[in-house]
């Protein structure tokens, strides 16, 4: 219902005129204002890696940007089955999540990807202008795909590349491992707007200058969601002895002494690194402040700086979690801005390529 009467307002309000074109539909009318867009998948309970890595990120983008636009990228997660109903409950639950971090939604569009069909018509399109051979090359496809990988975990990149032209987006907060995806997203602007006439902007990285958290179990890889091991990641939603727990389980080495460098001491430095993030000092500080303590003294130090920084949103998250209704009026209230951008561009994009 409440998509139908969004559908019917975004029809309206282009009929009325309400697009940003002038009448030639192959140009815009002036240059594309500064815009950020980023995703995220509903599968699971954030971890404290997401948070320092990208989340953070997110919520001071919002003071920088006069356009932010966040979502709940479902479509991407059924790359992979989804029980549907841990599905609905997911994306309520990221929500709740983002909210409790900081993501506001009078400062952001906040909405769920699925909801905006026009991701998956311009994916369509952009899927035409691009080949095999070059999703091939990405490293997630040679990842996860282990030979029977699904046509959507292949397409994927194409998509999540949809997401991010379809609203003009000029800004795209990025790690170090989502790189060649933009890049993608990059190369095919360039090849629409060479074949049918300049349109999309050109997004770039927004980097983050965040450390990567790595797992608490094997230090050699990034903290995960989808780790099978339960003492390898803290999510934003672990009880303070849950965290305690697993920072006393945390891999370090046989040197006491707690010092920083990630090349020969990778276990005890990501707890360094941790202790950094959530507490705003430089590792060569958290160290300056640590000695004295060894290993095992140490881990405690650094599971109550955690607890510090995720108790309020752990208990914000449980509070929002219990206003469904809340939650569900955030998402249709951005699904409806959202879809008022992405309307007009698709609009285009299919003049221009024909269709309409």
């Amino acid at each position: 219902m409440a998509l139908s009467i969004i559908r019917r307002a975004v029809r309206s309000r282009l009929r009325s005129g309400h697009r940003s074109l002038t009448t030639d539909p192959h140009r815009w009318d002036q240059p594309p204002a500064p815009r950020v867009f980023s995703g995220i998948q509903p599968t699971g309970i954030p971890h404290l890696g997401n948070l320092l890595g990208a989340l953070q990120s997110w919520v001071s983008l919002q003071g920088e940007f006069s356009s932010v636009l966040y979502s709940i990228v479902d479509l991407h997660s059924i790359t992979v089955p989804q029980e549907p109903e841990s599905l609905r409950g997911s994306v309520l639950d990221m929500a709740a999540c983002l909210l409790a971090c900081g993501v506001d939604p009078d400062k952001s569009c906040l909405f769920q990807q699925s909801q905006v069909p026009e991701h998956a018509e311009l994916g369509w399109v952009l899927s035409c202008v691009t080949s095999m051979p070059r999703l091939r090359h990405l490293p997630q496809w040679k990842m996860k795909s282990q030979n029977d990988g699904s046509v959507g975990l292949f397409i994927y990149p194409v998509l999540q590349a949809a997401d991010i032209l379809l609203y003009h987006s000029t800004h795209v907060p990025v790690g170090e491992d989502q790189v060649q995806h933009l890049e993608l997203t990059q190369d095919l602007a360039r090849i629409f707007n060479r074949r049918y006439g300049e349109f999309f902007p050109i997004p770039r990285a927004l980097m983050s200058n965040a450390k990567k958290i790595r797992s608490l179990r094997d230090p050699s890889v990034k903290m995960s969601k989808s780790d099978p091991q339960p003492l390898a990641t803290v999510r934003l939603t672990d009880a303070p002895e849950d965290i305690v727990l697993k920072f006393r389980k945390a891999v370090t080495d046989f040197t006491s002494e707690v010092t920083y460098d990630p090349e020969t001491r990778a276990g005890v430095s990501n707890l360094v690194a941790i202790h950094s993030a959530v507490s705003g000092l430089t590792p060569k500080e958290v160290v300056r402040q640590s000695r004295g303590l060894d290993t095992a003294q140490y881990k405690l130090v650094v599971a109550e700086a955690v607890i510090a920084k995720l108790v309020p949103i752990r208990e914000e998250i449980h509070r929002l979690r219990g206003d469904t209704g809340y939650l569900t009026e955030v998402l249709t209230r951005g699904t409806h801005r959202a879809r008022e951008m992405a309307a007009p561009v698709y609009d285009t994009v299919c003049r221009m390529v024909g269709l309409r």
